[in-house]
Protein backbone atom coordinates (compact mmCIF):
# COMPACT_ATOMS: atom_id res chain seq x y z
CA UNK A 1 0.00 0.00 0.00
CA UNK A 2 2.85 2.38 0.86
CA UNK A 3 4.49 1.90 -2.39
CA UNK A 4 1.34 2.08 -4.76
CA UNK A 5 0.28 5.00 -2.62
CA UNK A 6 3.47 7.24 -2.49
CA UNK A 7 2.03 10.20 -3.79
CA UNK A 8 -0.85 10.20 -1.32
CA UNK A 9 0.93 9.50 1.54
CA UNK A 10 3.80 12.59 0.29
CA UNK A 11 0.92 14.93 0.18
CA UNK A 12 -0.84 14.10 2.84
CA UNK A 13 -0.98 15.85 6.15
CA UNK A 14 -3.02 13.36 8.33
CA UNK A 15 -4.05 9.80 8.23
CA UNK A 16 -7.11 8.48 9.45
CA UNK A 17 -8.86 5.12 8.89
CA UNK A 18 -13.15 4.55 7.77
CA UNK A 19 -14.16 3.89 11.59
CA UNK A 20 -16.51 0.50 12.40
CA UNK A 21 -19.30 0.89 14.05
CA UNK A 22 -18.50 0.03 18.14
CA UNK A 23 -20.56 -3.14 17.86
CA UNK A 24 -18.86 -4.35 14.90
CA UNK A 25 -15.48 -3.28 16.35
CA UNK A 26 -16.43 -5.34 19.20
CA UNK A 27 -17.12 -8.51 17.23
CA UNK A 28 -14.16 -8.44 15.34
CA UNK A 29 -12.02 -6.98 17.69
CA UNK A 30 -9.92 -4.67 15.56
CA UNK A 31 -10.11 -2.32 12.74
CA UNK A 32 -8.27 -3.42 9.62
CA UNK A 33 -8.42 0.10 8.29
CA UNK A 34 -7.20 1.45 11.50
CA UNK A 35 -4.13 -0.84 11.87
CA UNK A 36 -3.28 -0.07 7.92
CA UNK A 37 -3.64 3.97 8.59
CA UNK A 38 -1.22 3.37 12.12
CA UNK A 39 1.45 1.35 9.73
CA UNK A 40 1.01 3.75 6.42
CA UNK A 41 1.19 7.29 8.99
CA UNK A 42 4.15 5.89 11.08
CA UNK A 43 6.05 4.77 7.67
CA UNK A 44 5.03 8.37 6.40
CA UNK A 45 5.99 9.83 9.10
CA UNK A 46 2.76 11.59 9.20
CA UNK A 47 0.11 12.00 11.77
CA UNK A 48 -2.35 9.24 12.71
CA UNK A 49 -5.67 10.19 13.75
CA UNK A 50 -7.24 7.06 14.76
CA UNK A 51 -10.27 8.64 15.90
CA UNK A 52 -11.17 11.62 13.85
CA UNK A 53 -14.39 10.05 12.85
CA UNK A 54 -16.90 8.03 14.45
CA UNK A 55 -19.68 5.75 12.46
CA UNK A 56 -22.14 6.27 15.10
CA UNK A 57 -24.98 3.80 13.37
CA UNK A 58 -24.52 0.59 12.18
CA UNK A 59 -25.07 0.26 8.31
CA UNK A 60 -25.81 -3.03 6.24
CA UNK A 61 -23.86 -4.40 3.77
CA UNK A 62 -24.33 -2.34 0.78
CA UNK A 63 -23.09 -4.90 -1.93
CA UNK A 64 -26.63 -5.11 -3.96
CA UNK A 65 -27.93 -1.53 -2.75
CA UNK A 66 -27.91 1.21 -5.80
CA UNK A 67 -26.85 4.30 -4.98
CA UNK A 68 -29.51 6.17 -3.60
CA UNK A 69 -30.30 3.40 -1.36
CA UNK A 70 -26.32 3.10 -0.35
CA UNK A 71 -26.48 7.49 0.12
CA UNK A 72 -29.81 6.54 2.37
CA UNK A 73 -28.26 3.66 4.15
CA UNK A 74 -25.18 5.82 5.23
CA UNK A 75 -27.17 9.21 5.96
CA UNK A 76 -26.05 10.13 9.62
CA UNK A 77 -23.74 7.10 9.91
CA UNK A 78 -20.51 9.06 10.23
CA UNK A 79 -19.51 12.18 12.85
CA UNK A 80 -16.68 13.93 13.18
CA UNK A 81 -14.90 13.62 16.73
CA UNK A 82 -14.88 16.71 18.78
CA UNK A 83 -11.80 17.83 18.15
CA UNK A 84 -11.94 16.99 14.20
CA UNK A 85 -12.52 19.97 13.13
CA UNK A 86 -9.60 21.73 14.58
CA UNK A 87 -7.31 18.78 13.60
CA UNK A 88 -8.02 18.69 10.01
CA UNK A 89 -8.67 22.41 9.03
CA UNK A 90 -7.15 23.60 6.19
CA UNK A 91 -5.19 20.35 5.79
CA UNK A 92 -5.27 17.18 3.34
CA UNK A 93 -6.46 14.05 4.59
CA UNK A 94 -5.22 10.20 3.51
CA UNK A 95 -8.65 8.58 4.69
CA UNK A 96 -7.67 4.99 4.49
CA UNK A 97 -9.66 1.67 3.91
CA UNK A 98 -9.20 -2.18 3.49
CA UNK A 99 -11.71 -2.61 1.17
CA UNK A 100 -13.02 -0.61 -1.61
CA UNK A 101 -16.69 -1.34 -3.36
CA UNK A 102 -18.62 1.37 -4.62
CA UNK A 103 -16.54 3.95 -2.94
CA UNK A 104 -20.05 5.37 -1.06
CA UNK A 105 -18.38 4.64 2.33
CA UNK A 106 -15.23 6.69 1.57
CA UNK A 107 -17.63 9.67 -0.35
CA UNK A 108 -19.87 10.00 3.03
CA UNK A 109 -16.39 10.53 5.10
CA UNK A 110 -14.75 12.61 2.50
CA UNK A 111 -17.97 14.83 2.36
CA UNK A 112 -18.26 14.94 6.08
CA UNK A 113 -14.08 15.93 6.46
CA UNK A 114 -14.56 18.35 3.37
CA UNK A 115 -17.48 20.19 5.43
CA UNK A 116 -15.69 20.06 8.60
CA UNK A 117 -12.72 22.15 6.84
CA UNK A 118 -10.07 19.88 5.58
CA UNK A 119 -8.33 21.13 2.10
CA UNK A 120 -8.55 17.80 0.48
CA UNK A 121 -8.88 13.68 1.28
CA UNK A 122 -7.25 11.19 -1.05
CA UNK A 123 -8.24 7.77 -0.10
CA UNK A 124 -6.25 4.70 -0.10
CA UNK A 125 -7.35 1.36 -0.06
CA UNK A 126 -6.26 -2.24 0.39
CA UNK A 127 -8.50 -3.88 -2.07
CA UNK A 128 -10.70 -3.08 -4.66
CA UNK A 129 -14.03 -5.35 -5.32
CA UNK A 130 -15.65 -4.82 -8.63
CA UNK A 131 -19.24 -3.66 -7.37
CA UNK A 132 -21.26 -6.75 -8.09
CA UNK A 133 -24.55 -4.36 -9.65
CA UNK A 134 -21.73 -3.77 -12.81
CA UNK A 135 -20.71 -7.29 -12.94
CA UNK A 136 -24.65 -8.60 -13.09
CA UNK A 137 -25.28 -5.84 -15.43
CA UNK A 138 -22.12 -6.80 -17.77
CA UNK A 139 -23.45 -10.55 -17.20
CA UNK A 140 -27.11 -9.28 -18.63
CA UNK A 141 -25.91 -7.79 -21.59
CA UNK A 142 -25.67 -9.66 -24.69
CA UNK A 143 -21.87 -10.22 -26.55
CA UNK A 144 -20.54 -8.18 -28.90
Amino acid sequence: MARAGAALLARAEVVAPVPLHWRRLLSRRYNQAALLSSRLARMAGRPHLPDLLRRRKPTPPLGELGAADRAAALAGAFTLSRRGAARIAGRRVLLVDDVLTSGATTEACARLLLAAGADAVDVLAAARVPDPRLEAQARSRPPG
